[in-house]
């Protein structure tokens, strides 16, 4: 059995979502991050860093797990699901899942924070961060114009990817100018796995 624990935000929906997508039974635990949970001492022994996601696998001895990238790594590799074998296949699977979490990830954060939450308006800043997203979502859409998924099937790529840039809104960036990546976009949200992934928890921070 997997603990999880999370909060309703683009990476913890990364979690969540390989879970779902790996039919893997779990038990939810859910961080109030306003409250500061995640700085608590009893997660701080699950991830010292004090983010959101993390897993406790309790069936290889209560083994933990932080970083959303390498808790997508691990549920792989322990079902022999969403991520190949071999070592070409799996290169081109962790490159778009390092994609996800050096460039996608970074600036549409950074988009968001300046753009809502910072306490005032840096127009320079919130220009620099959209901009790059946008050319971000750019090199998806080139990507995925003559396949169906990141790397051939579908992977832990194309979850870490999707659970951003199904917030596009959120930064009012349209998907109209990025086609092939809106095709990409619908296509994941009507997967049954993706679509319950990002319901838990149900009240998103992002």
């Amino acid at each position: 059995m997997i603990d999880l624990y999370t909060a309703a935000t683009p990476n913890g929906w990364k979690a969540s979502v390989t879970l779902e997508e790996l039919g893997l039974p779990y038990t939810l635990n859910t961080l109030e991050l306003g409250q500061g949970d995640q700085k608590q001492p009893a997660f701080l022994q699950v991830n010292p860093n004090g983010r959101i996601p993390a897993i406790v696998d309790r069936d290889n001895d209560d083994f933990a797990v932080f970083e959303s990238g390498a808790i997508m790594i691990y549920l792989a590799e322990m079902t022999g699901r969403l991520l190949p074998t071999d070592a070409r296949g799996r290169s081109e699977v962790i490159q778009w899942l390092l994609f996800q979490m050096a460039g996608v990830g970074p600036m549409q954060g950074q988009a968001y924070v300046f753009s809502h939450s910072f306490p005032e308006k840096l127009p320079a800043v919130i220009e620099r961060y959209l901009t790059e997203t946008q050319r971000l979502y750019g090199v998806l859409d080139a990507r995925l114009a003559d396949r169906e998924y990141l790397t051939g099937d579908f992977s832990i790529a194309d979850i870490a990817n999707w659970c951003w840039v199904r917030m596009h809104g959120a930064i009012d960036i349209s998907l109209d100018a990025f086609p092939n990546l809106a095709r990409w976009h619908d296509l994941l949200a009507e997967r049954p796995g993706c679509a319950k992934g990002v319901l838990i928890p149900d009240q998103p921070h992002f």
